[in-house]
């Protein structure tokens, strides 16, 4: 048993909020997945430029000081503009290249290290402990964006570890969340390393997200590719994707596993409750619905 809140913001006006308002829907599913909590935040202007590519790293001590390992990447990557935050349990490297670029640039200066968000419009951040802390650390309440989502884990398929935790971002502001559990995860996976996948954690969460990945990158768009992970993956779950340019929901074909929706013109929501909707502008004349099994929905940005 998982937590999902996500919010997709529609109106400008509300994007100063985005932090807030998803931050009081990330409090009302904690009893959902105590163990560890992650947020994803998109186009938030103080962690993310449009001009440049951000990686989130997991870990605020990597051997070296924000200082230090700026110093070394503006040596491999001279004209990148490389900046280093560290915010709550994430290192935030910065700078205007490609992603490509930044990861072997970072794999030079620091070989051990754990790449949990890339992007241009995105910021991951996700950590082990009750999820109002790991919430509080990261400053989520302070956060404008575009959209964000945001997760608590009760770890059922693998260890309880910050590396196992949601969202899991396997490619350029792409970021999956998961409520439930795959059965035949392991042989996706098998599957998925003879093309040459490479996998971060045993989550089986991660190996949905590397397979909508490839579909993805083949030239699927984000409701095809879903519908194919339907077909291949068993299993009980909800899943929310988030990209640059929207977001999507699905449940398996027997919906075993709770969702809500609730939409206004200004906002549209999920939530594993209903009581993480309950507090966001204007949910009294919101259209709030279950997602249909089987059925995916999409919203563009």
């Amino acid at each position: 048993m998982c937590g999902i809140a996500a919010l997709q913001i529609k109106n400008p006006a509300l994007r100063p909020q985005l932090g807030a308002l998803l931050n009081t829907m990330l409090c009302e599913v904690i009893e959902r997945g105590p163990d560890s909590a992650g947020m994803a935040v998109y186009d938030n202007p103080e962690l993310t430029d449009q001009d440049s590519t951000v990686l989130s790293l997991l870990g605020a001590e990597l051997g070296k000081t924000p200082a230090q390992l700026q110093a070394e990447l503006d040596l491999q990557l001279p004209k990148a503009e490389i900046s280093v935050e560290v915010l709550g349990n994430t290192t935030l490297v910065a700078g205007r290249a490609t992603s490509q670029e930044l990861t072997a640039a970072l794999e030079t200066v620091l070989p051990e290290h754990d790449v949990i968000g890339r992007g241009r419009h995105v910021a991951v951040m996700k950590s082990v402990g009750n999820p109002r802390d790991v919430a509080e650390a990261h400053r989520l309440v302070s956060m404008a964006g575009s959209r964000g989502v945001a997760h608590t884990r009760m770890a059922t398929e693998s260890a309880v570890t910050a590396a196992g935790s949601h969202p899991f971002s396997v490619a350029d502001d792409l970021c999956l969340v998961h409520n439930g559990s795959f059965s035949n995860h392991a042989s996706i996976r098998k599957d998925l390393q003879r093309t040459g996948v490479v996998f971060d954690s045993a989550n089986d969460s991660e190996v949905a997200a590397r397979y909508l990945a490839t579909r993805l990158e083949a030239g699927e768009d984000l409701e095809t590719a879903l519908e194919n992970l339907s077909e291949v993956f068993d299993g009980f779950y909800t899943l929310v994707v988030t990209t640059k340019d929207g977001m999507a929901v699905v449940r398996d074909p027997i919906s075993c596993k709770p969702a809500v929706v609730a939409e206004t013109e200004d906002w549209v929501a999920m939530a594993s409750e209903f009581r993480a909707l309950a507090d966001l502008p204007g949910i009294e004349d919101a259209r709030v619905f279950e997602p249909e099994p089987g059925q995916v929905y999409t919203w563009r940005a």
